[in-house]
Formats: structure tokens, C-alpha cells, sequence
């Protein structure tokens, strides 16, 4: 289970040192992992290999005649590339990837239950400013967290 948030920086070579304290749930998938495009945000997505695989099964699955499934699946699986970590638990985010994201050196790293989001410090940022500046009535609250008591 991924939590919290972490900031980081990646280096010249778009390697990111991932944090001690998400690399166990890595290891059991040999340091095997997937990045790939949000389809709603600029991020990259990071999931254990055996979590993607799972959801890329049910991806796969989606009707192929259907335009907006067929455009997630190519941008989901299209954009999926597998790395593993080097000697110093370190992976190489591709150029493609990077520039999806408008990653940089300053990055920041967030938990989110079965993956990690990566995001350009300045794209999380704005994101978090914009989402703490609109009101309770610009978004339609999902009936599963209506009940929800934090």
C-alpha cells in the first residue's frame, strides 16, 4: 500500500531514486514495475508488476469497438514501459514519459493505495492550489464517499 508524499529530484540522466520505504512492495516482483501516462493529468503512473498486469488484463478486455476505450487502451498500454531498479535502486523514467508529465529535475512522489503518482513539482503545485481553491459545488461528490467520515 503506497502513502504520503515525497519530493524528489530526478538527475540529468532522468533517473529516480525511489524511497526506501516503497521499494519492499517492489521487491516481491523481482524490482520489475511499470510507468506509464495518466490519461487525466499530467503524471506517470507506477505500479508493481503484478498489480499492472492485472489491470492490463481488464484494459485489454474493454470492447474494441468502443472509441473512448480504445483510446484509453492506447494511451494506457501504448505508454506502458517496464523498468527495474539499478544497484542503487534508481529507474530511468524514458524521454517520452518525462516530457508527458513536464517532469524536471524537482519531482514529487504520491502514495496512492495500489500506485504511485509522479509528478513535476510545479504541476502538483497547481494542481493542489487549484483543487484547495473550488468550492464544494463544482464537483459532483462520487455517492460511495457520501457516507465517508474522515
Amino acid at each position: 500500500m503506497f502513502r504520503g508524499i515525497t519530493n524528489l529530484n530526478l538527475d540529468a540522466k532522468g533517473r529516480l531514486a525511489m524511497p526506501t520505504r516503497h521499494r519492499e512492495a517492489f521487491a516481491q516482483d523481482d524490482n520489475q514495475l511499470i510507468l506509464t501516462i495518466d490519461t487525466q493529468e499530467h503524471c506517470l503512473l507506477i505500479y508493481p508488476l503484478s498489480t499492472w498486469l492485472d489491470i492490463e488484463k481488464q484494459i485489454d478486455a474493454l470492447p474494441s469497438f468502443n472509441k473512448t476505450a480504445n483510446r484509453i487502451k492506447r494511451m494506457l498500454i501504448g505508454h506502458a514501459t517496464q523498468v527495474e531498479f539499478d544497484s542503487a535502486a534508481r529507474i530511468v523514467i524514458p524521454p517520452a514519459l518525462r516530457a508527458h508529465a513536464k517532469l524536471e529535475k524537482p519531482a514529487v512522489l504520491v502514495g496512492q493505495g495500489k500506485k504511485l503518482e509522479l509528478w513535476s513539482q510545479d504541476l502538483w503545485t497547481e494542481m493542489t492550489e487549484d483543487f484547495l481553491d473550488q468550492s464544494d459545488e463544482d464537483d459532483q461528490l462520487p455517492t460511495a464517499l457520501e457516507t465517508l467520515s474522515l
